[in-house]
């Protein structure tokens, strides 16, 4: 039991804030000297995470019925299907890169590079842009960053943040954007993952705990950075991943 919470809470926390959830979970095994969670446990986690983001923005979401009458919603439909386009790239490498995903150098590089890159996307000027004003380049440019979070201790919340900044989006809505484009991607890894389920493996009543708290988790990370993004900025963040990312270089 308690380890389900554990891994809920880094799955949580990590999935939204720009930190890289798949980083941690390699990480934080290795500095504690203990397993991560298999391949079972990490699927069904993945729908705790889904929960938390499709809750948060349950408006904006449930607003897309209305496509047909809604030229907002029909826009907004449209901007997740561009976004989601380049996931599909993912696809082709995604054997190669779960080899480089028990690797705890490689991931300690990425989370390096992570924070280079919420580091200079820090010194970005927000704009005034707003979800309201993405427009289909912003989407598939975003969709591109959001690939990339495939390797392991690279943040996909991160990078996409860090792109919409660069495109002159204000900083909460480019989390916002961030996040609504990455519904599609969070679902999709969640449904890939849970072909593991189909192994045989049972999944006993303490993950489903594990999956109420990254759900709970989730929606609090998701809140927190969006409430403290204008007034703290990312670098907070960056020195995280810069100060883990050697730390683990040098111990592990």
């Amino acid at each position: 039991m308690f380890e389900a919470i554990v891994w809920g809470v880094v799955q949580g926390i990590t999935e939204f804030l720009p930190i890289s959830s798949d980083g941690h979970l390699v990480l934080v095994p290795a500095f504690l000297g203990i397993d991560g969670p298999d391949l079972t446990v990490s699927a069904v986690l993945h729908l705790g995470t889904l929960l938390a983001v499709v809750l948060y923005f349950r408006r904006e979401l449930w607003s897309l019925t209305r496509f047909r009458t809604d030229p907002q919603a029909r826009r907004l439909l449209v901007l997740l299907a561009v976004g989601t386009l380049p996931a599909f790239l993912a696809l082709l490498v995604r054997d190669q890169v779960e080899e480089l995903q028990t690797s705890v150098t490689v991931t300690a590089w990425f989370l390096i590079l992570t924070g280079v890159v919420l580091a200079v996307a820090d010194r970005i000027r927000p704009g005034a842009r707003r979800v309201s004003d993405a427009r289909i380049p912003d989407a598939l440019l975003v969709g591109f960053a959001q690939v990339t979070a495939i390797l392991p201790g690279l943040s996909r919340s991160g990078v996409t943040i860090a792109t919409a900044l660069a495109r002159r989006f204000d900083r909460v809505e480019a989390a916002r954007l961030s996040f609504l484009l990455g519904v599609p991607a969070v679902a999709g890894a969640g449904l890939l993952e849970l072909r593991h389920l189909a192994d045989g493996a049972g999944v006993d009543a303490s993950t489903w705990v594990g999956v109420a708290v990254a759900a709970l988790t989730g929606y609090a990370a998701i809140a927190f950075l969006l409430r403290m993004l204008n007034r703290s900025g990312l670098w907070i963040y960056a020195l995280y991943c810069l100060a883990v990312g050697v730390v683990a270089l040098m111990v592990l």
